[in-house]
């Protein structure tokens, strides 16, 4: 595929008005999110004396509802109003977080956190709409870019923080910044003008079924989409593996404490924002497909290096390169689905997306621990990045065949 030459800057797209208040609402309502989720894993774990089974239930109850609501989700963005159905996300979730200062048992928080993730199977694929609208197509690079380094920035930042705040005045502070977060979102999301073309008489009539069924067939017939489709999902689910549990890595094969993984997973935030700012300029020179590619090779030895070697400074080093090459999959990805995908159709192809890498997710937790515990850590490693090298290698061929075929069918100059 074909990259246009002249990408706009980060300054420039942040001059871009609309771009600027979506970055900064994301920027904020991120790092409530993040304050917010140390602080529920904080009252599981401390307060509820939570088992492990327990803690990660509160993930699951997270991804679960995106895997399944999202799809469906997709077809009513696609009709609805853009601007209206992400301001009336973020005032919902602003109140049910509030819930949380008041939860007294798990049932409740699981409770929370399955109502949060149905509602935000709206907010996310409104939000890439947005995105799409909002930016010229040479600046979507740059402002995916923005938008990832708002998380792993906040990742990074909000963890320490956290900690301090819950051990001050409490996890309920955490929980009521969180909720004003969502309310300084949506305020800012109610200053954006989003302009997006009316739909079409047909796509209203359509049924969610034969909606869903439209969106579906597109992903898989587009080669472009379909490739991002696979790349991410199966990239997802061999990070998954690695990532859930890195903590039992630290402790058995490092033989390091909490302040080691802490470390870990920080220099994978700290990789993703160095590649970040590279990426508009690698893009002019191979491509979104290639660097996506490239990331998942590099992922792939990255893993492959972290299990070989079991050094502190190895894996420092690993993790720092992971999280670089993730941000060559996650980000050209989320270019390419947002500039191939027709406007009218971008949320149900984003949904479907975001249904697929969280059930990659739930499936690889569930896969992780039994593989760990049979074959090893090590061994699930191995596979993981066996994974990500395969992937990377088809993917390569696949890509290197199409590009044939394309330059023998071309008319001659």
């Amino acid at each position: 595929m074909h990259s246009p030459s002249a990408q706009l800057s980060f300054r420039q797209v942040l001059a871009i008005p609309s771009v600027r208040r979506l970055w900064i609402a994301q920027l904020i309502s991120v790092f409530g999110d993040f304050l917010a989720i140390f602080a529920v894993f904080s009252v599981v774990t401390f307060n509820f004396h939570g088992t492990p089974t327990q803690v990660s239930l509160i993930l699951i109850s997270f991804l679960t509802p995106l895997a399944i609501i999202s799809p469906i989700a997709g077809v009513y963005v696609d009709k609805w109003n853009v601007k209206a159905t992400m301001i009336a996300s973020d005032l919902i979730r602003g109140v049910l977080i509030l819930i949380l200062v008041f939860a007294k048992d798990l049932n409740t928080i699981y409770g929370v956190f399955v109502l949060l993730s149905a509602v935000s199977s709206f907010f996310i694929p409104a939000q890439a709409v947005a995105v799409r609208t909002i930016t010229p197509p040479t600046g979507l690079l740059a402002a995916n870019a923005l938008m990832s380094q708002a998380i792993q920035s906040m990742q990074i930042i909000a963890p320490a923080l956290a900690g301090l705040l819950v051990q001050w005045v409490g996890a309920n502070a955490c929980f009521i910044f969180d909720s004003a977060s969502f309310f300084f979102s949506a305020a800012m999301l109610s200053a954006i003008t989003i302009d997006r073309a009316p739909i079409s008489a047909e796509h209203a009539a359509r049924t969610v079924f034969s909606s869903l069924k439209q969106g579906v067939t597109f992903i898989f017939t587009h080669s472009a989409i379909s490739f991002v489709v696979i790349a991410m999902t199966t990239g997802m689910f061999a990070v998954r593996c690695f990532g859930a549990l890195l903590s039992v890595y630290v402790r058995d094969v490092l033989a390091a404490g909490s302040a080691i993984f802490g470390g870990l997973n920080s220099l994978i935030g700290v990789g993703m924002i160095i590649a970040s700012q590279m990426l508009p300029r690698l893009v002019r020179r191979a491509g979104h497909e290639m660097l996506v590619l490239c990331g998942l090779g590099g992922m792939g030895i990255a893993v492959l290096a972290t299990a070989t070697f079991g050094r502190i400074s190895v894996t420092a080093a690993t993790m720092l390169g992971l999280g670089f090459f993730a941000a060559f999959v996650m980000i050209p990805s989320q270019t390419l689905l947002q500039r191939e995908t027709p406007q009218e159709m971008l949320g149900r192809v984003s949904s479907s997306l975001m249904s697929l890498l969280a059930l990659s997710q739930v499936f690889a937790m569930f896969a992780a621990g039994p593989v760990a515990q049979s074959a090893g850590i090590r061994n699930l490693y191995f596979a993981s990045a066996a994974m990500l090298l395969t992937i990377a290698s088809i993917g390569g061929w696949l890509l290197q065949a199409r590009r044939s075929r394309s330059a023998a069918t071309a008319p001659p100059d």
